[in-house]
């Protein structure tokens, strides 16, 4: 049975680390690089709800938040959440990145960090994903990472604009993992970076 806590993980200049109050002024600063909560398919807060946000993430059951880092500067968030120790399965998501860093190498390494440290050193059974029915750019990531889509949860969640999305699920079980690491390798060698 996996047990998740605290960590914090680095590679390629790019630090995750415990989310906490500290890291409010970065998150507003990142969200703020491209206005990113005004996307409809996102949860990113607005720059005076980054407080609120981080408080809600620290207190959700069967989460455990990260500030994304380069250098010293937060550059976004990503969190492993609905975390279910009895069936060893993590999921990777409630990541957002400041619109200058993201199409870097900064969501392939971070994505090569969660993974790594939920498979190899967790012994996660599973990773799922998950994203708005809308979020064609975030389906995509997650497609190129080689997760497998597991289907559509109609009427999902609400969205902060009122309406209700549909939840897209994708997963990587365990025996996939060697094959996705593989192309995470291939992904930042191209960026000129490696984990």
């Amino acid at each position: 049975m996996i047990q998740v806590d605290p960590v914090t993980l680095e590679a390629n200049g790019v630090r995750l680390e415990p989310l906490a109050p500290h890291h409010a002024d970065g998150l507003r600063a990142a969200a703020r690089d491209g206005e990113l909560w005004k996307l409809r398919v996102t949860s990113v807060p607005e720059p005076d709800q980054v407080e609120a946000y981080i408080g809600a993430a620290l207190d959700m059951p069967g989460r455990r938040a990260f500030a994304v880092l380069e250098g010293d500067t937060v550059i976004g968030t990503t969190s492993y959440h609905d975390i279910v120790p009895a069936v060893d399965r993590v999921e990777i998501g409630w990541t957002w990145y400041a619109k200058s860093r993201q199409r870097s190498h900064v969501n392939s390494t971070c994505k090569m960090l969660l993974l790594a440290h939920a498979f190899d050193t967790l012994g996660c059974a599973v990773v799922g994903l998950r994203t708005d029915n809308f979020n064609y750019a975030s389906q995509a990531a997650i497609e190129r990472l080689g997760a497998k889509k597991d289907g559509v949860i109609r009427h999902h969640h609400p969205r902060r604009d009122g309406t209700v999305r549909d939840t897209v699920m994708y997963s990587i079980v365990r025996g996939e993992w060697p094959e996705v690491r593989a192309q995470l390798a291939y992904r930042l060698q191209k960026h000129g970076t490696s984990c």
